[in-house]
């Protein structure tokens, strides 16, 4: 087993794009070599996040029930786990989406107890452009107060700020958001991706392998706040097997466009909504993270008698009535000839972050 391994922490909002960030990643890391192992993290089993990345062949582990800052040594364990079964060279963790003050919690208990073990990377944070556009001009990129609060404290702690989704804007857009952003947190290093064209990830992975100053800031939370900005979303994950014969293409698509268009009816923030339908050898996934405009579906699935359903969904509503809004729209585009087995299904709000460690100040190794 290597004596040390680089660790790569890769935050940001829900629908930020850090999945299919660190998807990509993985095959570029690969693609040259490198032994890679991924670290997901949710408040219940059943993640969309997990199962797609398990697509990459590489190992791949899963931390659930609670927030890496809050489990710090079940994150830990998992890293060793992935360490030691993947003799792994980059190890990269994706915190859940609602999660911050992960320097104080996160970056400066790996920098004192394990530097012989990890380097850790600078904490990267994710932004998907059209939120951080709002939330830089004073707004809430269509969340509530609270849960925008988590979005900028996000990005206040950063080293490394990623403007994702760049084929998205034009170039003078990007630019001139990039230097709205470079402006507002001069203290980070900005740079601008997008995970469908390839776009920035080589030069974002180059930054890391050359730059070991991480968790540089420690920043003031309201934990009252931030527990609100979590709370306000209720959170589902299911499992579902559907067996029968449809076109599982037009299935994701109503189902996505008609939960997408309720959404709109029903005028609640979206974290975000995930699905992956799959067999054996194919996928679809979507995603939608906030009105219907934001939808989107990629992969194809031919002919099969039965698939893989996985559903996350983080919307600004109960636990409740998310389960009755999924259930329902999900009843409303499964064919009678289809039989409809769940096999996981929990909704649920999210406790009071407690973390493990909380430090004060920036550790500096002597």
């Amino acid at each position: 087993m290597k004596d040390t391994t680089r660790l790569i922490i890769v935050g940001g909002f829900l629908g930020a794009g850090k999945t299919t960030l660190l998807f990509n990643a993985t095959q570029q890391l690969m693609e040259k070599g490198k032994r890679v192992g991924l670290v997901t993290n949710d408040q219940a089993s059943e993640l969309v996040d997990t199962s797609f990345l398990l697509r990459t062949k590489v190992n791949v582990t899963e931390v659930s029930g609670s927030c890496f800052c809050c489990n710090f040594q079940g994150f830990i364990d998992s890293v060793l786990q992935v360490k030691q079964e993947a003799n792994a060279d980059v190890i990269i963790a994706e915190p859940v989406g609602s999660c911050t003050d992960l320097s104080a919690t996160l970056m400066q208990p790996l920098k004192e107890n394990f530097n012989k073990k990890l380097v850790i990377s600078p904490l990267s944070v994710l932004a998907d452009p059209v939120r951080l556009a709002d939330i830089l001009n004073g707004g809430t990129a269509g969340l509530h107060p609270s849960a925008a609060y988590i979005f900028k404290k996000q990005l206040e702690e950063s080293d490394i700020i990623l403007i994702s989704k760049a084929d998205l804007l034009s170039k003078n857009e990007l630019n001139t958001l990039k230097q709205k952003v470079e402006a507002a947190y001069p203290f980070a290093t900005v740079l601008t991706i997008s995970s469908k064209t390839g776009e920035g990830i080589q030069k974002w992975l180059k930054l890391l392998e050359t730059n070991t100053k991480a968790g540089q800031r420690i920043i003031e939370i309201d934990y009252d706040k931030y527990a609100e900005g979590e709370a306000v979303l209720g959170w589902l994950n299911g499992s579902v097997t559907l067996s029968g014969k449809a076109d599982w293409n037009k299935f994701v698509a109503d189902l996505l466009g008609n939960l997408a268009a309720k959404i709109d009816e029903m005028h609640i923030g979206v974290g975000h909504i995930k699905i992956l339908l799959e067999n054996d050898k194919e996928y679809i996934s979507g995603n939608i993270t906030g009105s219907s405009k934001t939808l989107s579906i990629r992969g194809k699935l031919s002919n099969s008698d039965s698939v893989q359903l996985t559903i996350n969904a983080r919307v600004e509503t109960t636990p409740e009535e998310l389960d009755r809004l999924i259930k329902e729209t999900l009843e409303g585009v499964t064919d009678t000839d289809i039989v409809t087995t769940i096999k996981a299904w929990k909704f649920l709000c999210p406790g009071y972050p407690k973390p493990t460690h909380r430090y004060k100040d920036v550790f500096l190794p002597k």
